[in-house]
């Protein structure tokens, strides 16, 4: 049996390891998006495509444009994009553009894509400070990030992490308003 004093140690050390873990899953948790840049003009970006050709990113007007930030080195990321790939197909040539924006070195885009096609525009992403993400306000620069552009060219929401099917449904959808 154990002592009085031996109960009080081990009680003690498990309510220490209930707090250590409350307290890394805090840090764990999503920031909010950037809500500074909600409502602001879609800053002037030139972005190349694997063959080199520069794309204006503000191009598109009268369309959503949905800016999908990704990496071939990212789980969360590759696991979004059949799912953002369904979503491009569903609503068509009527719906928002999908723009993937990969944060990766030409090379390991190229040979992801050969494998795991998409059908829709990859761009490549400014990788150096200030990369383009940390432009669009991905603060944090964490992988996946999504920025949703309204047919004005205005930002319209931000989002760290993968993106919910309904989310997506509802980002992509112009029927619906955005939250």
């Amino acid at each position: 049996m154990l002592s009085r004093s031996n109960w009080l140690i081990l009680g003690l050390a498990v309510l220490a390891a209930a707090i250590g873990g409350y307290v890394e899953h805090r840090g764990q948790q999503p920031a909010p998006a950037n809500s500074a840049l909600i409502g602001q003009p879609l800053p002037a970006l030139v972005l190349s495509d694997l063959d080199g050709k520069p794309h204006r990113l503000d191009d598109p007007r009268g369309r959503r444009i949905l800016l999908n930030f990704w990496a071939s080195w990212c789980g969360p990321c590759l696991e979004e994009m059949p799912t953002l790939n369904q979503a491009q197909e569903k609503f068509g040539d009527h719906a928002p553009i999908v723009l993937g924006i990969a944060m990766d070195e030409p090379a390991r885009v190229r040979a992801f894509l050969a494998e795991h096609p998409v059908d829709y525009p990859i761009l490549l992403g400014q990788m150096a400070p200030p990369s383009t993400s940390l432009q669009l306000g991905d603060s944090r620069e964490i992988l996946p990030y999504s920025v949703l552009i309204g047919t004005d060219g205005r930002i319209l929401a931000t989002h760290e992490g993968a993106l919910s099917a309904p989310q997506l449904e509802q980002w992509l959808n112009p029927a619906h308003a955005v939250r």
